[in-house]
Parts: C-alpha cells; sequence; structure tokens
C-alpha cells in the first residue's frame, strides 16, 4: 500500500479563496430573497454611493463592459430601480440615480449584507473583527485592487 504524500499546510491564500468562495455563495442566496444578484446589489451600491454617475464612469469603475452596464442598468430600470437621464452638461451622456424604490430596496440591502457580516464572522469578537478586516484591507490594497469593487465584475461578459 503506498504511503500518503505529507501534504503542505494550507495556505492564506487557499483559505482567503475557500472564505470567499463560501461568503459569496451565502451572500448570493441572502440577495436572492430580494430577487437580486450580488452583480446587480455592486451595481445599485455604486450608483447609490454616486448618485448622477454615467453609465461610462461606473463601466470604468467595476471594470465591466460598457455594454454589459448598459445591459445590467436596462433591467434595473425596468424594475424601477434606477433613473437614467441625459447630462445637462453633454447631452451624449446618461447619469444614473437609483428611484424612490431602489432606495428602499438598498436600505433592504444593507440590512442584509449587515447581517451576512455578523453571521460570516460570529466566531471573532469585535476587535478580532475590526483587526480581520485591516490586514484584509491592507492586502487587497498591495494588490491594488479597487475599494468595494469585486474583481469579478471584470470577467462578466
Amino acid at each position: 500500500m503506498p504511503v500518503p504524500a505529507e501534504l503542505p499546510p494550507v495556505g492564506a491564500a487557499f483559505l482567503l479563496t475557500q472564505l470567499g468562495t463560501h461568503a459569496a455563495m451565502k451572500f448570493a442566496e441572502r440577495v436572492s430573497a430580494l430577487d437580486l444578484t450580488p452583480p446587480q446589489v455592486g451595481v445599485l451600491r455604486m450608483i447609490a454611493g454616486q448618485p448622477g454617475l454615467s453609465q461610462q464612469n461606473l463601466a470604468e469603475r467595476l471594470g465591466m463592459l460598457p455594454s454589459k452596464v448598459v445591459a445590467f442598468v436596462d433591467e434595473l430600470e425596468g424594475r424601477s430601480l434606477v433613473t437614467r437621464t441625459r447630462s445637462t452638461r453633454d447631452r451624449r451622456v446618461y447619469e444614473l440615480t437609483l428611484t424612490e424604490e431602489g432606495t428602499e430596496l438598498m436600505a433592504e440591502i444593507r440590512s442584509v449584507a449587515a447581517e451576512h457580516e455578523a453571521d460570516f464572522c460570529r466566531a471573532l469578537t469585535p476587535d478580532e473583527h475590526a483587526q480581520l478586516r485591516a490586514l484584509l484591507t491592507r492586502v487587497a490594497e498591495s494588490h491594488d485592487l479597487t475599494p468595494g469593487v469585486h474583481p469579478g465584475y471584470r470577467i462578466i461578459r
């Protein structure tokens, strides 16, 4: 019978991937109750944080193809969550804002996200949670990741 090979210890990168995938799946489950996908939540969050943001700027900030952003905005506009209005400065540009319904939904999203965060980090004390966030922020910055933007947007086609 062959002797099993000694496996190297599990590294931080693997643990981050394992936990990140688990967190993403659980978050997707939670926001599906709001009839949303995580990418839609991210788009709504970005618009909520920067009312009047143009579709082009949204695409740039998310690292998405502009045509894909248009599809997301079309869908969110069709659900009366986002309005698209022509800019008074440049008629070629559409500015994005949340509707009243979109603003109300963002409040629900914030609640779901806070519940998700609390549940995900329930094994940590408040001080440990703050320390983990600080360490992960430092690692993310060292990789030039855009704060608050999931790198998965870059691969949405």
